[in-house]
């Protein structure tokens, strides 16, 4: 079990048929997943294709999310939530000092993930809308608003997803409040298979 701190982020190899679980120790905490083909960094998850291709916005076990070229890179294959987000961007200085007035920003998931991927050739222009697991945007069916309500993942809660390909994997505990309850805990990750 490998722990990641509140507020950071980190990246790692993740093998084709190795299962990847996401765990939220505490509850009400987000976790920003990134994956990206380990043969062509190019080669990313992609919001748009996938909600297309699925039909939907809030995705559990049994959905792929596919790359920006229609290749399926991960698998849901256990969620005990079954509310994830993967409509918005990582929290940034931006998200900070836009919603949130703050004169100080932290540098959110954004510059974690940039910070994780570096090491791997992957710049900050190269990282798309992030899958947000346990993330809760329920959507107004008359307006279209969004809202960010706390999650509704519990001490414990998990989601899971298989590999279909190498990849390289880029997650955080989020750094932002509206996301988290405001409150900041770490998240958990292993790797099987």
């Amino acid at each position: 079990m490998k722990i990641i701190a509140p507020r950071s982020g980190e990246a790692f190899r993740l093998a084709a048929g190795q299962k990847l679980t996401v765990i939220d120790p505490e509850g009400e905490q987000v976790a920003d997943l990134l994956a990206y083909s380990r043969h062509d960094i190019r080669e990313v998850i992609s919001s748009g294709r996938t909600l297309d291709y699925a039909g939907k916005i809030y995705l559990t076990a049994g959905d792929p999310i596919y790359s920006n070229r229609s290749n399926i890179l991960l698998r849901i294959v256990e969620d005990t939530v079954g509310r994830h987000d993967f409509l918005l961007t990582p929290c940034s200085r931006d998200t900070f000092r836009i919603l949130y007035d703050d004169p100080a920003p932290h540098r959110g998931c954004f510059g974690n993930l940039a910070e994780a991927l570096a090491p791997w050739g992957i710049e900050p222009d190269n990282i798309p809308v992030a899958f947000n697991c346990f993330m809760n945007v329920p959507i107004d069916p008359a307006t279209g608003e969004l809202r960010v309500l706390p999650p509704l993942s519990r001490a414990g809660d998990r989601i899971a997803f298989i590999a279909e390909t190498d990849l390289i994997i880029g997650l955080t505990a989020c750094s932002a409040g509206q996301s988290n309850n405001f409150r900041y805990k770490p998240i958990h990750y292993e790797i099987t298979g």
